[in-house]
């Protein structure tokens, strides 16, 4: 299912790209194919395209996790016992709402989705130009690329607001900072030209790609988002568009999965629940799905049975993991917890500190620990949840096979319900949706509503999604990012941190770029 190929292209421009994609081809080495020859048939323009899907991978391996999950209400990445990831502050800072242009997370971001947009526009320009390829396969691969291109300005745009448009491969000067709105206005429509240019089969030939439903779920995301941005549309009414969006993919073959975990597995390129997935590869070595890594303990590997050597980073905010109800299976399913037993004895394992490996769900400042003129501190290394919701391979050592869907349905659910109920239209179509995904959390229907307030979708929300780099948006969009959590304070007024400095090393590189206002 997952390929590795290298190919180099027209002579003005040639390079290698490594593929690690998801698509059923066997493995081929190309060594300088001249375009007019490569591309001749559909083989060989998705090997052409398999850099501008490796760009995805960026997105969960790279900085965006923190980004999202410990900015919001989501996690925390606490400097462990012994100065472990203080990092200079940076993850202090993610939480406490005290970035700056010098923060390195927000660099990674903005790097690893420029140079993403950067990539689309360069396998862009090739197959654009190119003489080999016919028509219809190149009008459809170059919907898919400007869908991609798509998702990647979604991004900046969410966090930085106010961003480059930088689209055209072949213009070299230096891109100038476009408003929000201008940003807003060009993916919707982006998205509104390419949908029906796209595939709309829901197969494993499909899997991994930007399809139809793709599409229609961005749609969606910008329309939903659309009034937190504080953006204007062409529409009359954003939530009936939000609504119609997510009609049009409910109207593919996707499904729920009966089983919630089929999402999370392993070998998880079968669930039918998948939109938009990226796909990785226990052989990664570039953009790899390190996830286990960077949450669990040092020690958490001879409890699970793993070969792995593990970093004991991000963990569940205590608050967060406490939304959880009792027989939800979804609190077993997110978290690890609990003792960790060395199985050959049976006893708790003990931390360097000579403490019990028992991960709870508190996460306690030491006292005395705090740095200067910070409450912020150290805590235990064993302290908190940590992210299980993707089962870890034992054999596997610094890469993991566990894809990642950046979008699903049952996102696309509860974005449906969500609108619904803003714009006081069908609340029992609302309650419907979100007790579908309740049912399968909990195993029956002993927790649904009978009629679904917002507060209760933005619940559902955080139990469903948790790990899947939605906190910071959602806590935007539901009106409680700025409020007071474990340690940091309510920054209410502050409304510049609703989007985030450019970094400095962006604003050195190109004195086009303007800062965002406030700092």
């Amino acid at each position: 299912m997952k390929i590795k190929s290298i190919i180099s292209m027209l002579a003005g421009v040639a390079m290698l790209f490594s593929l690690s994609s998801c698509f059923d081809l066997e493995e081929t080495v190309y060594d300088k194919i001249p375009s007019d020859t490569f591309g001749k048939n559909k083989a060989e323009v998705e090997a052409i395209i398999g850099p501008v899907y490796n760009t995805l991978k960026k997105y969960f391996s790279s900085n965006w996790l923190y980004l999202s999950e410990c900015t919001g209400d989501m996690a925390i990445n606490p400097t462990r016992k012994g100065g472990d990831w203080f990092d200079g502050g940076r993850y202090r800072d993610l939480h406490m709402h005290t970035w700056t242009p010098q923060t390195g997370t927000l660099r990674g971001c903005w790097d690893a989705a420029t140079q993403s947009i950067s990539s689309c526009n360069l396998i862009y320009a090739t197959i654009e130009t190119s003489q080999s390829i016919s028509d219809g396969d190149k009008k459809a691969a170059l919907a898919e690329i400007r869908g991609v291109r798509a998702f990647w300005l979604y991004c900046l745009m969410d966090a930085f607001g106010n961003v480059p448009l930088a689209v055209d491969f072949k213009d070299a000067s230096l891109p100038e900072t476009k408003t929000r709105q201008e940003v807003f206005d060009y993916i919707v429509r982006e998205l509104d030209e390419i949908k029906d240019l796209l595939r709309s089969d829901v197969s494993s030939a499909s899997y991994g790609k930007f399809t139809k439903g793709a599409a229609y779920t961005l749609l969606a995301k910008m329309y939903l988002n659309a009034e937190a941005w504080g953006v204007h549309t062409k529409k009359t009414n954003n939530w009936q568009e939000v609504v119609n969006a997510c009609d049009a993919v409910m109207g593919l073959a996707y499904m729920l999965e009966p089983s919630w975990k089929t999402n999370f597995q392993i070998k998880n390129e079968t669930s039918r629940e998948a939109i938009l997935s990226a796909c990785y590869s226990a052989n990664d070595t570039e953009d790899k799905n390190t996830l286990h890594l960077r949450t669990l303990h040092y020690k958490d590997n001879l409890a699970l049975g793993g070969t792995w050597s593990a970093w004991n980073g991000i963990c569940a905010a205590t608050d967060y993991a406490k939304l959880f109800e009792e027989g939800d299976q979804r609190l077993k399913g997110s978290f690890l917890m609990g003792e960790m037993k060395d199985p050959a004895t049976g006893q708790v394992l003990m931390t360097a500190h000579d403490r019990p490996l028992v991960h709870y769900i508190d996460v306690i400042q030491i006292e005395g620990s705090q740095y200067k003129g910070s409450v912020w501190g150290q805590v235990n290394q064993e302290d908190g949840y940590r992210c299980y919701k993707w089962p870890y391979d034992k054999a596997t050592l610094g890469a993991m096979e566990n894809d990642f869907a950046i979008f699903r349905l049952a996102d696309v659910y509860l974005m449906k319900a969500e609108a619904l109920v803003r714009m006081g239209g069908d609340n029992g179509a609302a309650t419907k949706l979100v007790n579908a995904i309740r049912e399968r959390g909990f195993g029956n229907a002993s927790h649904n509503y009978t009629s679904v307030t917002l507060e209760q979708v933005a619940l559902e929300r955080k139990l469903e999604l948790a790990w899947e780099c939605f906190s910071r948006q959602d806590c935007i969009r539901f009106g409680t990012f700025q409020n007071a959590r474990y340690l940091k304070p309510d920054t209410k007024g502050k409304e510049h941190l609703k989007i985030f400095p450019i970094p400095q090393t962006a604003l050195d590189a190109n004195r086009n770029l303007k800062q965002n206002p406030g700092y």
